[in-house]
């Protein structure tokens, strides 16, 4: 008697916890972003959580927690609840860059989320002060070996993906250029205008009105394919440096073992968000392509961004304080 009550108790348990699922979500959904409110990650979380929210009919409430490469939001998901309430909005720093950088974190960037989607990714450009005699990639790389070490490359700080992406490009050029490390892009980006560094990897929306206005020199793209909005720009790959990507990408994550069927209405719902022609026009405009792809190619995706970063970390030798 005793097992067939345990069998129905057990039966009866899944009935419950299957309707639950099936009315996902019934309360308000905490999605976590690892930045400040008004970065581009934030900008991107509200932009997508605003729609999301709408086609799921609860609200998405943000919360920032900024901090140690986004270990401290990190920390916050992979500890909550499995139950598809808490999700996190990872990006190239969060699930790409930061496990390589912290190696005593107190979660395992990999197997302590689920993959939900990607939401977009962004190619950055490397871009040249014009006093810099170099109006390609094939004579910036020709001035750089004939140069050794007087070229200055700005960075938005020491382990920043614009510090990884230098360190790419030294290695894959084979040439010898300085990582010059700012307190974020911006009065990087501003030392870089006034002729103070040579050059700076960053992203577009940041230095397009520049580019336009004659201060700035494109050179290249870091993506694998030629962007849309700066199509006339060749790749680093086009200019013989096979191989080379780095992006900024932005997407959703829940805690591991998060229900499948949660993990597929969010995906579903957002990639809808994602295919909507105003929704896509917003993300060109901020210089970001939508994806919205599965969970599994999400996954893969963020695994092989660890490895690519974590090797370029420990080649390079570069430690955080």
């Amino acid at each position: 008697m005793q097992r067939i009550a345990r069998t129905l108790l057990a039966a009866l348990a899944l009935v419950f916890c299957s309707a639950a699922l099936a009315q996902y979500p019934t309360r308000p959904i905490r999605l976590v972003v690892p930045s400040t409110a008004g970065d581009g990650s934030d900008v991107l979380a509200r932009l997508v959580g605003k729609h999301l929210s709408d086609a799921l009919g609860q609200p998405i409430v943000i919360e920032n927690r900024p901090g140690a490469g986004g270990s401290i939001a990190g920390a916050a998901v992979a500890s909550a609840a499995p139950d598809g309430y808490t999700l996190m909005l990872a990006n190239g720093s969060s699930h790409g860059v930061t496990p390589g950088l912290y190696p005593k974190l107190p979660y395992d960037t990999l197997k302590d989320f689920s993959a939900v989607t990607m939401i977009a990714s962004s190619p950055n450009l490397l871009v040249v002060n014009p006093s810099l005699p170099a109006n390609t990639i094939a004579e910036f790389l020709g001035y750089a070996r004939a140069n050794p070490g007087k070229i200055n490359i700005a960075s938005a700080g020491n382990g920043s993906l614009s510090h990884l992406s230098v360190e790419m490009l030294k290695s894959f050029g084979r040439i010898d250029i300085v990582n010059i490390g700012y307190k974020g892009a911006a009065p990087a980006l501003n030392d870089l205008v006034a002729g103070q560094v040579s050059g700076m990897i960053i992203n577009i929306p940041s230095t397009l009105p520049l580019i336009k206005a004659g201060k700035l020199r494109a050179l290249a793209a870091t993506s694998a394919k030629r962007t849309a909005l700066m199509p006339e720009v060749p790749t680093l790959a086009e200019a013989g440096l096979a191989g080379y990507e780095t992006l900024a990408w932005f997407g959703l994550v829940a805690p591991a073992k998060t229900p499948a069927e949660v993990i597929a209405r969010l995906q579903t719902e957002t990639a809808r968000v994602l295919a909507r022609p105003d929704v896509r026009a917003q993300l060109t405009n901020m210089g970001a392509e939508p994806s919205g792809n599965s969970p599994e190619a999400f996954a893969a995706f963020m695994q092989s961004e660890v490895a690519k970063y974590s090797r370029v970390i420990r080649e390079a030798g570069i430690k955080v304080e």
